[in-house]
Parts: C-alpha cells; sequence; structure tokens
C-alpha cells in the first residue's frame, strides 16, 4: 500500500482542515437574488446541514437543506483530500439541478480560513469561482462564495452562509 507523502520542511499535511465541520449545524443563508449583474438585492433563508467524515478521514460528505422562498432545495456536497498535492476538492450537486455535479473547487487552508477555486460556465460566461472558508470557533464557521468575470481582478460575493454548531 501506497503511503502519503513525507511532508517537506515547511508543508503541512492538511487531510484535518475540514474536521472542524463534522457535525450538525443550522445556516443563515445570504444569497444575491441575481448574480453578475449588478444586484444588490439579498434573499435571506434557513437552513441545516449534516456533515460526516468519510474514506477513513480523507474526506467528508454534507447534506444540506435549504428552505427558501422559492420552495425546499436539498443538496449533496463532497470534499475529497489528495495527500500528493495536500489541496481539497469540493464537489457540489443540489436538487434544482439533479444528475450534475458542479465543477470541483479546488484549494487548501491556510490557517484558520481556506481558499478554493475554479474556472466555469455561468450563464454562458467564462468565469472564475472562490469558496472562502473561515473557522471562527469551534461552534462557528462562515462559507462565502463569490465570482469573477474579468480573470479575478475584481469579485462579486453572492452567496454567504453563518454556520452555528447544533448539539
Amino acid at each position: 500500500m501506497k503511503q502519503p507523502p513525507t511532508n517537506e520542511p515547511g508543508e503541512r499535511d492538511g487531510r484535518k482542515d475540514f474536521d472542524f465541520l463534522i457535525g450538525s449545524w443550522k445556516i443563515r443563508h445570504r444569497r444575491l437574488k441575481e448574480r453578475l449583474k449588478g444586484c444588490i438585492e439579498w434573499e435571506e433563508f434557513e437552513g441545516t446541514s449534516e456533515v460526516r467524515s468519510i474514506l477513513d478521514g480523507l474526506g467528508n460528505m454534507d447534506e444540506l437543506t435549504m428552505n427558501r422562498a422559492s420552495g425546499r432545495v436539498q443538496a449533496v456536497t463532497v470534499r475529497l483530500y489528495n495527500p500528493a498535492t495536500r489541496e481539497w476538492s469540493i464537489y457540489w450537486v443540489a436538487s434544482s439541478s439533479p444528475g450534475t455535479l458542479d465543477v470541483p473547487m479546488v484549494g487548501k487552508f491556510d490557517g484558520s480560513r481556506g481558499k478554493f477555486f475554479s474556472q466555469e460556465v455561468f450563464e454562458g460566461r467564462h468565469i472564475f469561482n472562490r469558496f472562502v472558508w473561515t473557522v471562527n470557533s469551534p461552534n462557528a464557521c462562515r462559507w462565502e462564495q463569490a465570482f469573477s468575470a474579468d480573470g479575478g481582478k475584481t469579485w462579486e460575493t453572492n452567496w454567504t452562509m453563518e454556520f452555528i454548531r447544533q448539539g
């Protein structure tokens, strides 16, 4: 069996970076009603998430429920750690687009903050997508998503989630 690479001096193994997320959460969502259109109107809604470890700690997955004004949406996130690159890949699928995994977000943590990026097509335009995870305490964390249509020069934050641990 192949062993994970030994850390080089100054490099860290990030396989436990998402361990803070294991458990049950109440989530307060704030999402722009329209993205990359100069919209400043936000939709706010509640949700829940249940996160568990998978693959003997090399990943985790969550099941989210979002109670939007337009109806209930369910989603699944799968996060997988690659010991060779020391990076995470984050995959998302929602009941609003069943059968299709979004392009993976790839990145890592630097302390209590993680940044993850992808290039994808949004409404016919090529964009950059950025996730930022911030661990505020063992019982609170924040996620935000931002899009850039100009190659990363400017970013529009279009969705935030404030997590509060339950139980």
